[in-house]
């Protein structure tokens, strides 16, 4: 792996969400970038997605709480914030693992809980 620091490109990844600036995001991916979560490859339907959860949600945040590194692998916790509370009082939670190529995100795994995914059909 070589360029960009791990950490530093996946919490790169997260302003860009944050501040809306999506294209933005656009060189941190890999072209055959691999979303586990919403089995697409290519960045353009983790945009659509993107989009998708801000025009639903436009308060939609995420803060990284923690970012392990392990050789090519990335691990982040984010708490979520803008949202509606879970009824079940659940703290809205993200964790994504990625796989970073020649210092670009390639891969990523995704989970979380306490989100209004389902409810939009985003993956």
């Amino acid at each position: 792996m070589t360029g960009r620091d791990p950490a530093a490109l996946v919490r790169r990844m997260q302003e860009c969400f944050n501040t809306r600036q999506f294209d933005q995001a656009d060189d941190l991916f890999t072209p055959g970038f691999f979303s586990h979560a919403l089995g697409t490859t290519g960045f353009e339907a983790g945009k659509q997605a993107w989009r998708g959860l801000v025009a639903h949600f436009p308060d939609y945040r995420v803060v990284a709480r923690d970012v392990i590194v392990d050789d090519d692998r990335v691990a982040i916790r984010s708490s979520v914030e803008g949202i509606p509370a879970p009824d079940d009082g659940t703290q809205p939670m993200l964790i994504e693992i990625f796989r970073v190529d020649d210092g670009r995100l390639a891969e990523m795994w995704g989970l979380g809980q306490g989100l209004p995914l389902e409810r939009l059909r985003l993956r």
